[in-house]
């Protein structure tokens, strides 16, 4: 679901675009095993709103600023990849949410 880094997270992403509402909802596993971060975005997916509408959601799920959310991989694909440039508490806070989902997924 994701890779710490030295100066931030690489999260991994699977976005359905042209959903009800915006927001994170927790992980998901897909057939190969890997555990990709569930998200959904009300933008189609028409030159980049979608992807534009992810990063804005990231923000505010991760509380940090859309400008240190960068889409590395993934641009016309479900499953992303995003940088987010994070450090020092908020790296460390972010780690601790996504390993609290990741714990949830496995207990249910």
């Amino acid at each position: 679901m994701y890779d710490a880094t030295p100066d931030g997270i690489e999260l991994h992403v699977r976005l359905t675009p042209g959903a009800a509402r915006d927001g994170v909802d927790g992980c998901v596993e897909r057939d190969d095993g890997r555990t990709y971060l569930a998200a959904r975005v009300r933008a189609k997916p028409d030159k980049g709103q979608a992807n534009t509408a992810l990063i804005k959601a990231l923000a505010r799920w991760a509380s940090c600023a859309k400008r240190d959310i960068e889409l590395l991989r993934g641009s016309t694909s479900r499953i992303k990849t995003l940088r987010l440039t994070l450090s020092g508490a908020a790296r460390t806070e972010l780690i601790a949410r996504l390993e609290a989902l990741s714990h949830e997924r496995s207990t249910d």
